[in-house]
C-alpha cells in the first residue's frame, strides 16, 4: 500500500518584507503563529523573488518557469490558456485543486495573439478556462484590489456568482472564513492543493495607502525603523504601522488555518508553504513600492512545515520562489512541468543537495528592464537603455548597481563605478550571463556603467 499523499496548502501574501516577521528579526510580536510554524518546520533565511512584480511572480509560481519564459514578464499579461501549470499537473495526479483570493493572471492589456481581443477580467468573474487549471473550487478576483478595500468588497465563486465580504469584516478575516469553509468540506479521501492568495499587506491602489485593521496606527506605532528606510524619503513613516497591522492580521489567519487542520486531523499530513510575491521599499528606491533590485523588494519570508519540512531547521542557502513548483510537484508525486526551472527544497533542507546553486537570478520589469544576480556577499544588477525598457528582453544592458551586502546590508552605497572593483564586476557579469542563458534569454551585451 503506497503512503498517503500529502495535502498542500499554499499561504500567499502580497508585498511582504521578510523583516516584518519575528523569525526574521522583527522585534514586535507581529507573527507569533508563523514563528511557531518555523520552530516546527523549516525556515529559509535567504529566500527571494525572481521578479518583484505581482503578475510575473504569480506566473512563475504556477508554472516553475521564469516570467519571460511564460510570456508574463510584466503585469497586464494573462497566463496563456495552453500553459502547463501546477494545478493541471496535480489534477492529473489525483489532487483536488482549489484557489481562493487574488489571481492577477486573467487580463491582457494587449491581445494575447495577433488578431485577438483584449481580455479584461479585473472586475468581473474569471471564466474557467482562465483559471490556470484550478477546477474543483474557485473563489477569487483577478485583481482583488479592484473589487475590494480593507473593510468592503467581493470575490466571485466557481459559477461566477458574486460573494460579498460580511459588513464590517476585515478583508483578511473574510477570506480566511472562506478558506476554513473549504477545509471543513474536505473528507480526507483525496488529497487537496489549496492556494490561498491574500492581497495584504499590498497598498490599496485607489486610496494610495496601506489599509491595516482598525487601530493599527496606534497598536504598531512603537516600531524600530528598518535600516534601509530610516532617514530615507518615501512614505514609510505614515504607512509602516498599518503595514505591520496587515501582517499581524495575516498571522492570525495562518493560526486559524493551522488550528482547523489540526481539528480535522490533517495537520500532520499537510505541507504548508508561507511566503510572499515580493517586498516593499516604500518609495525610497523609485516612485512606487517594488520593481527594484534591492533586498526590500526581492527578499521574502519563506517557511514550510509538514512532511519532510520538520525540526525547526534554518536553511542559509540562497533559494528562490521558482524552487517551489518543482518542490511541491515532487512532494505530491506529480509529473514535472516540461522545462521547469528550480530545485527541490526538501532535498536541500535534508542536506542532500551538495551542488545547490550559490546565486539568485532575478529579472525586473515595468520600472525598467533589468537583470541581476545575488551571491552571499555581492549583488550586481544591470539595466537596459530607456528605449528597450518596455521589452521582455533587451539586447544591451549597462551596469547599474553593485552592493557589498556584508559591509552594507541596507544597500545605501552603490559601488558600481569603483575602478578597483572592475575585476569583481567582470566575474559577476559572467555569472549573470550564464544565469540569463539558463533562463532561456537571448544573448546580450553588458557594458560598463554610464
Amino acid at each position: 500500500m503506497s503512503p498517503k499523499r500529502p495535502n498542500i496548502l499554499f499561504f500567499f501574501t502580497d508585498q511582504q518584507r521578510a523583516d516584518t516577521c519575528g523569525c526574521y528579526g522583527q522585534k514586535l510580536p507581529t507573527t507569533p503563529e508563523l514563528d511557531r510554524m518555523a520552530e516546527a518546520g523549516v525556515r529559509f533565511e535567504h529566500a527571494f523573488t525572481p521578479q518583484p512584480v505581482c503578475g510575473p511572480t504569480r506566473a512563475i509560481l504556477q508554472t516553475g518557469l521564469y516570467a519571460t519564459e511564460v510570456g508574463c514578464y510584466r503585469n497586464g499579461i494573462a497566463l496563456p490558456l495552453d500553459q502547463d501549470t501546477m494545478a493541471k499537473r496535480l489534477n492529473g495526479a489525483g489532487y483536488k485543486t482549489a484557489y481562493i483570493g487574488k489571481w492577477h493572471l486573467a487580463s491582457n492589456d494587449t491581445p494575447s495573439e495577433p488578431g485577438g481581443e483584449v481580455v479584461n477580467h479585473r472586475t468581473v468573474p474569471v471564466p474557467p478556462e482562465w483559471r490556470g487549471g484550478y477546477r474543483d473550487h474557485w473563489l477569487a478576483s483577478d485583481v482583488l484590489e479592484f473589487t475590494s478595500h480593507g473593510y468592503d468588497g467581493h470575490m466571485f465563486d466557481s459559477e461566477g456568482k458574486r460573494r460579498d465580504f460580511p459588513e464590517g469584516r476585515y478583508r483578511v478575516d473574510a477570506q480566511t472564513d472562506w478558506v476554513l469553509e473549504y477545509l471543513d468540506a474536505q473528507d480526507g479521501e483525496d488529497p487537496f492543493f489549496l492556494f490561498t492568495s491574500y492581497i495584504e499587506p499590498h497598498h490599496q491602489n485607489d486610496n494610495n495607502r496601506y489599509e491595516g485593521p482598525h487601530g493599527s496606527k496606534e497598536r504598531w506605532s512603537n516600531y524600530e525603523a528598518p535600516g534601509d528606510l530610516a532617514g530615507q524619503g518615501g512614505d514609510w513613516e505614515e504607512n509602516y504601522p498599518d503595514y505591520l497591522g496587515c501582517i499581524h492580521s495575516l498571522d492570525g489567519a495562518l493560526g486559524r488555518v493551522r488550528k482547523k487542520l489540526e481539528q480535522k486531523g490533517m495537520l500532520e499530513n499537510t505541507i504548508i508553504v508561507f511566503t510572499s510575491d515580493h517586498g516593499s521599499h516604500f518609495r525610497t528606491r523609485n516612485l512606487e513600492y517594488k520593481r527594484s533590485c534591492h533586498e526590500a523588494s526581492l527578499r521574502v519570508p519563506l517557511v514550510i512545515s509538514g512532511l519532510g519540512f520538520e525540526g525547526g531547521k534554518v536553511v542559509k542557502d540562497l533559494v528562490s520562489l521558482i524552487d517551489l513548483p518543482a518542490t511541491l510537484l515532487k512532494a505530491a508525486g506529480a509529473q514535472p512541468i516540461g522545462g521547469m526551472q528550480g530545485g527541490d527544497l526538501k532535498s536541500l533542507a535534508r542536506g542532500d543537495s551538495p551542488d545547490w546553486r550559490n546565486h539568485h537570478f532575478f529579472q525586473i520589469s515595468e520600472s525598467g528592464n533589468g537583470r541581476g544576480i545575488r551571491i552571499q556577499r555581492w549583488k550586481y544588477c544591470v539595466e537596459s537603455p530607456e528605449e528597450q525598457a518596455h521589452l521582455p528582453h533587451a539586447s544591451t544592458y549597462h551596469e547599474a548597481y553593485l552592493y557589498d551586502l556584508e559591509a552594507d546590508p541596507n544597500e545605501l552605497e552603490n559601488l558600481v563605478d569603483r575602478e578597483d572593483l572592475q575585476g569583481l564586476r567582470e566575474e559577476l557579469k559572467q555569472k549573470l550571463l550564464v544565469a540569463m542563458a539558463r533562463a532561456n534569454e537571448p544573448p546580450v551585451e553588458i557594458f560598463p556603467c554610464l
